[in-house]
């Protein structure tokens, strides 16, 4: 899983980036079998997220509709996504499969903030923990998982878990298994 692309030749700092973008309320909701084109066309947009086929973001509109979010602009444009599971032999533990941020919206925390609003959904109300992976060198991917980690007053966590052997000729980097927790889940905090 890698969050947001890397941008190597990028000349402007995140500082930058956060005082150029646009200070607008992003919508965050549930994704919708309606937006999976829009899901499909969002993550080419946003290399070096693999590209899953269209079948694969209906498949979570369909089934994994409470851990997944959407971020919309105010035209209604997709501009995040997070996609997300409990796996079925471990209901204390939300997996991220995907985080994307459009060029256009990155700089904002948009991805710390779709994370955060799926941990304080009631689908969310077990969990004690997210585990996701992340390739060595991905310091966006990075940032974010620790800075929640931060937020949820948890540890996290980095381990080996598919090295890039498993992923065939092609250059796949590895991917490590970042956890974090055991934290208390956002939507049962004491506000």
């Amino acid at each position: 899983m890698s969050l947001e692309a890397r941008e190597p030749h990028l000349s402007h700092s995140i500082s930058e980036r956060r005082a150029a973008a646009p200070q607008q309320a992003y919508g965050l909701r549930p994704i919708r079998k309606a937006d999976g084109r829009a899901i499909h066309g969002l993550i080419a947009q946003c290399p070096p997220l693999d590209l899953n086929s269209l079948y694969a973001y209906l498949l979570l509109s369909e089934h994994h509709a409470d851990t997944c979010v959407l971020a919309e602009d105010a035209a209604g444009q997709a501009v995040g996504f997070v996609s997300a599971y409990v796996p079925p032999r471990h209901p204390d533990v939300l997996f991220v499969w995907q985080v994307a941020v459009h060029p256009r919206a990155r700089g904002c925390a948009l991805a710390r903030r779709m994370l955060w609003h799926l941990l304080e959904r009631p689908a969310a109300s077990a969990i004690r923990y997210i585990e996701t992976t992340v390739g060595p060198d991905n310091a966006a991917s990075r940032g974010v998982f620790a800075g929640l980690a931060r937020q949820l007053h948890a540890a996290c966590s980095d381990s080996a878990l598919f090295g890039p052997e498993l992923f065939g000729p092609g250059g796949h980097e590895e991917e490590r298994l970042l956890r974090i927790g055991p934290f208390q889940p956002p939507a049962s905090r004491p506000r």
